[in-house]
């Protein structure tokens, strides 16, 4: 793997919920879905230049098509580094394992920087509701294991915790209770990060940073009790993580991609 100068931070981007599909004209409430993409792309490279590693959780394509993935880790192309894709509800999860190992972006587990990070699969085929089979959480419990002295940041699609919304809050992640018994037991977890939720949130959890972050698509609106829409620009996470176990991060959005938002839909 390709590793940042030691006299930097390790520069780390969150891209999440997509919902690319195999048609190139293919819209989500009146936004398309490549051109939000790209506009996404184009901004980290004009804001930020190369990270050092892209972490993508889910929802990659809204038809769970072959064709969809692959436009995705084409487009990732403009990206010198590692790339670690995870399914999403959306997604056909065989299909993006797939495309994701011929693009090498089927890691699981990334050591980098001083860093663990670690990607959970908490998709459910059929349902839009998340869940960690046992042996994701094996997995887990595992994987920190192995490295108990190393800052470690957890990523899965869903959310983990209640995040406001009332209609988001049953298809969240199902079995959270177990997921934080593992977390609880490894102080060495910093981050816990997701997408799904469409919107950005920052909570800290006894000492835990909790984040979410914007799709590259539509954005869900903040606090709402039903399902509602604002007319917010595409976005995404910018992380800077040094070896000591210290990051910062921040949510950017491609302010310049210009849509119209359909805001009457009741669902996507």
């Amino acid at each position: 793997m390709t590793m940042p100068n030691e006299t930097r931070p390790l520069r780390v981007l969150h891209l999440t919920d997509p919902h690319l599909m195999a048609n190139a004209s293919g819209q989500l409430l009146g936004v398309n879905t490549r051109d939000s993409f790209s506009a996404v792309i184009d901004e980290v490279l004009k804001s930020h230049g190369q990270p050092d590693l892209v972490l993508a959780t889910g929802d990659l394509a809204q038809d769970g098509s072959e064709e969809a993935y692959r436009v995705f880790g084409q487009r990732l192309n403009v990206f010198q580094c590692e790339t670690a894709w995870s399914p999403g509800n959306h997604d056909d999860a065989g299909t993006l394992r797939q495309v994701a190992e011929e693009f090498g972006a089927n890691h699981r587990r990334i050591l980098m920087g001083g860093w663990q990070f670690i990607l959970l699969d908490s998709s459910v085929p059929g349902k839009v509701h998340g869940e960690l089979l046992q042996s994701e959480l094996a997995f887990l419990e595992q994987v920190l294991s192995e490295y108990p002295e190393m800052p470690a940041l957890v990523s899965l699609h869903h959310h983990p915790v209640d995040i406001g919304c009332a209609w988001l809050e049953n298809i969240g992640l199902k079995n959270r209770k177990a997921f934080w018994q593992v977390i609880e037991r490894f102080p060495q977890v910093k981050v816990v990060l997701w997408g799904h939720i469409h919107q950005e949130q920052n909570i800290v959890r006894d000492g835990v940073r909790l984040l979410s972050t914007p799709s590259t698509c539509i954005q869900f609106t903040t606090g709402s009790s039903d399902f509602s829409v604002e007319p917010l620009a595409p976005g995404y996470r910018w992380f800077e993580f040094d070896a000591d176990g210290s990051f910062t991060t921040r949510v950017h959005r491609a302010l310049d991609f210009s849509f119209e938002l359909d805001q009457s839909s009741s669902g996507y």
